[in-house]
């Protein structure tokens, strides 16, 4: 199939300081699940107790670079700003007057500072959500011995200044026993468009479950793949080291995106005018399109990307996965420097999805 408009933009490297699983693979986390030694779960917290868990992960992690958000002391803009960016969890706002996060990595309110690239790490510690602490190491690759290099290193800095509640038997104690044992989730985003326009992603499901492996949405647990994207995880902790989740999510994740491309290359062998009109049609939409809600800017963005990376479309991908966290609702109006309506916001990611395009 030949290079879809190919006189619109001059021949571009979609993969241009990325790696070469940014096809499927977009990012890996590593998790770990901790809590601080006599002290009640979040659940059962008095406001100060809450208080001295806080103090507590404050002193331990400050000093090592990362800056503490109190979820009362954010506006409900930015609280979502940070749901976006996947620094923390929803059920984190559940009790903003009781939790926080330790931030590193990047400027949280500017999501253009967040160019996607080989070893980006990104750290952010949730205090008093499920756990005490959820400790997050995030990075722009398939590279997850990166990221649990980031978690477990900031995991020694508050073993070193805070008890952490531990059995010799049982492991790391945590409010849920799935987390129990080594406390640790790995996981990495993928991009299976193919995968999910086939109708092959109940086989999926069914083949990661086996593994002891699940899938989730964009945004984790109970949320849908918006933009055909999955977080695959591990689902036990409990009697396997961490080295074994690692080596067992590392394999799992190659063949999903094994899987994948395979079906990439099946859909490109079919019905090529199918395909091209697909992509061509989320290329318009994107390029010429004054209003663009989030919820179509997810779906047309898979088209792009996926045509992207089959070098259909000549766009690089480091630009349209900056554009997936921009484009959202609440980092939108936070770039914008206010509150906006529906329509507002819709026009303003148009010219955003254009000017992206442009790079």
């Amino acid at each position: 199939m030949p290079e879809i408009n190919p006189a619109a933009k001059p021949p571009v490297n979609p993969f241009e300081g990325m790696n070469p699983e940014a096809d499927v693979a977009l990012s890996s986390r590593v998790r770990l699940a901790r809590n601080h030694s006599g002290m009640p779960f979040p659940g059962f917290l008095d406001p100060e107790t809450a208080q001295d868990s806080i103090r507590r992960a404050a002193e331990a992690l400050t000093p090592h670079g990362l800056t503490l958000m109190r979820m009362d002391s954010l506006s409900a803009l930015q609280r979502l700003t940070l749901v976006e960016r996947r620094l923390i969890s929803r059920d984190l706002l559940k009790s903003p007057e009781r939790s926080a996060v330790l931030v590193s990595g990047f400027d949280a309110w500017d999501a253009s500072a967040a160019k996607p690239g080989p070893r980006e790490m990104t750290l952010s510690v949730m205090i008093n959500e499920e756990d005490h602490l959820r400790v997050q190491a995030f990075v722009n690759e398939f590279n997850l011995d990166e990221a649990a290099r980031a978690a477990f290193e900031a995991d020694q800095w508050l073993i070193e200044k805070t008890d952490i509640a531990y059995d010799e038997e049982f492991g790391y104690l945590t409010a849920c026993p799935t987390n129990t044992g080594t406390g640790m989730r790995a996981s990495v985003m993928l991009h299976m468009p193919a995968l999910t326009w086939s109708g092959e992603m109940g086989k999926v499901t069914q083949a990661v479950s086996k593994l002891g492996m699940t899938l989730r949405g964009l945004y984790g647990e109970g949320t849908e793949a918006q933009g055909d994207l999955y977080q695959l995880s591990n689902q036990v902790t409990l009697g396997r080291t961490e080295q074994e989740i690692l080596d067992d999510m590392r394999s799992a994740a190659s063949q999903m995106m094994d899987w994948e491309r395979k079906v990439r290359v099946a859909l490109r062998a079919g019905d090529k005018i199918a395909l091209e009109d697909r992509l061509m049609r989320a290329l318009g939409v994107m390029e010429r399109a004054r209003k663009i809600s989030a919820k179509e800017f997810m779906q047309r963005w898979s088209c792009l990307r996926l045509g992207a990376c089959m070098k259909l479309i000549p766009l690089r991908l480091s630009a349209l996965d900056r554009l997936l966290t921009s484009a959202q609702p609440a980092s939108l109006q936070q770039s914008a420097g206010e509150t906006l309506s529906d329509e507002q916001r819709d026009v303003r990611r148009a010219a955003m999805v254009q000017q992206a395009m442009k790079e």
